[in-house]
């Protein structure tokens, strides 16, 4: 079967929609890390919208990590199909990504932030990829941020970690005589923006000052907020592709039709009419933001470990369990609401039955294992937050350490079965696992919850709950 590039387009089957727009007219403004499936499915899919008006927003992809995401779409030209799962599936070839660089040229990526062209450098590199501690500010003991640091102290030094990246990035730009430029984040983080412009700022004093006062002066860093349910690929959906498309594509991405990005109105220059694409442009994110973060990624993460230990492989099988279902709707609804104030036309109760409808969504196979990946980096943001702004209250939190008890039977069951984790902390956190005080215990991920004793009383009584098999807890 041909391969999905440019010179195959004409020969897509009919009716699969296609870049409407001249690909050899389009200029790299946006440089992006962390080209994995949620941008494909997400921001590339805006901004190809886009440059069916405006040719000047084409995306430059950097993967810091792995050369997958280069090698499968470099052969087709920067092409690829997206999915939009529902009743009927809708088939769409994204041409907005004209090249994929890799740690493996370290110049291509610094040309691509110094380029005259670029206005705008996004990032989609998970909430571990901003090296925090657990109190949300760079951690200068991360190995990586300890590594640029020693890195820094040669000429032409070449970063490690994404934060290292951005300040080299704009060192670069700022010796170059370049205008300042957007730094937009779209991870799961509470105002993701204001984190990553301080932690940006803290590196660059400890390795060139006069970049950091560069950066203060001319760089912005607005918050945002994405969402959008992106199941991960697999050989099902290639081979869904090939017999839609006629053609095949190594690596085809699928989410829901529904999406939502919410970017404040903070650019240092131009701002890319993405209206067009939908894209919410306020001047305050984080109403949007908490409520997305605690609500649909809090009741995600929770579906995920206990599905996980009912033995559910996705969350539509998950919430097809009537009493897991019900378990997430009332943690919603009682539990995690009263932490979240409606930004203006949100309609709460409609936006929570609204996210159920959309786990149980059929057609979505959005698997438990990977929404699982990377806890101690995600749970801060989606349950813990939540349980302090319940304890500060005096509301109950023994629901809400459910989810928490589930992930560290989660954690003991991989220890126990020499089962490896997708976490950061694997190492520390599998070395803990037979007891949980233990995991707790720590800072960089609980804070100071870790010395609560109503928190620590929930989540005891969570696991004797799990333990039983109830998903109810006695209040403690």
């Amino acid at each position: 079967m041909t391969r999905l590039s440019q010179d195959a387009l004409d020969t897509l089957h009919a009716g699969i929609a296609r870049p409407q727009y001249d690909r050899s007219a389009v200029k790299p403004g946006v440089v992006h890390f962390g080209p994995g499936a949620f941008h494909r499915a997400h921001q590339a899919a805006a901004f190809d919208t886009l440059l069916a008006q405006d040719p000047r927003w084409g995306l430059t992809g950097v993967s810091l990590n792995s050369r997958g995401v280069a090698d499968a779409l470099d052969p087709q030209d920067g092409l690829y199909t997206l999915a939009l799962l529902e009743e009927q599936v809708e088939y769409r070839v994204i041409g907005a990504v004209g090249r994929v660089l890799t740690k493996d040229d370290p110049a291509a990526i610094l040309g691509a932030l110094a380029h005259a062209d670029t206005r705008i450098i996004s990032s989609t590199v998970t909430e571990k990829g901003y090296c925090l501690d657990g109190q949300g500010v760079l951690d200068f003991a991360h190995p990586a941020i300890r590594a640029d640091l020693e890195a820094s102290r040669s000429e032409g030094w070449v970063p490690g970690s994404f934060t290292g990246w951005l300040v080299r990035g704009l060192q670069a730009r700022r010796l170059a005589g370049r205008q300042g430029v957007t730094v937009l984040s779209c991870d799961n983080l509470t105002d993701n923006g204001r984190k990553l412009e301080a932690a940006t700022i803290a590196l660059a004093e400890a390795i060139d000052p006069e970049t950091a006062r560069w950066i203060a002066d001319r760089v912005t860093f607005p918050n945002a907020m994405v969402d959008s349910i992106t199941p991960a690929t697999d050989d099902a959906l290639r081979q869904r592709i090939a017999a839609a498309t006629g053609l095949e594509d190594a690596w085809p991405i699928q989410r829901e039709r529904f999406t939502q990005w919410v970017i404040e109105d903070r650019f240092a220059g131009e701002r890319p009419a993405l209206e067009l694409a939908g894209v919410t442009f306020a001047g305050e994110v984080r109403p949007f933001e908490t409520a997305k973060l605690r609500l649909l990624n809090g009741a995600h993460s929770s579906l995920a470990y206990i599905g996980l230990g009912r033995g559910q492989e996705t969350v539509a099988e998950a919430m097809a369990d009537p009493e897991l279902a019900g378990f997430a709707e009332r943690l919603m609804r009682e539990d995690i609401a009263p932490s979240v104030t409606a930004p203006p036309g949100l309609d709460l109760p409609g936006y929570i039955s609204d996210v159920l409808a959309r786990f149980a969504n059929p057609a979505i196979r959005h698997l438990l294992s990977q929404i699982a990946w990377d806890g101690s980096q995600k749970l801060p943001y989606r349950l813990l937050d939540t349980v302090r702004d319940a304890l500060a209250a005096g509301r109950p939190v023994e629901r809400l350490a459910l989810p928490i008890a589930a992930w560290l039977r989660f954690l003991d069951r991989a220890a126990r079965g020499g089962q490896a984790i997708t976490d950061p902390m694997a190492t520390a956190l599998l070395g803990r696992a037979g007891d949980w005080r233990s995991v707790v215990a720590m800072r960089e991920i609980f804070g100071d919850l870790g010395s609560d004793e109503r928190f620590l009383r929930a989540v005891e009584g969570g696991l004797a709950a799990l333990e039983a098999g109830r998903l109810e807890p006695l209040p403690a």
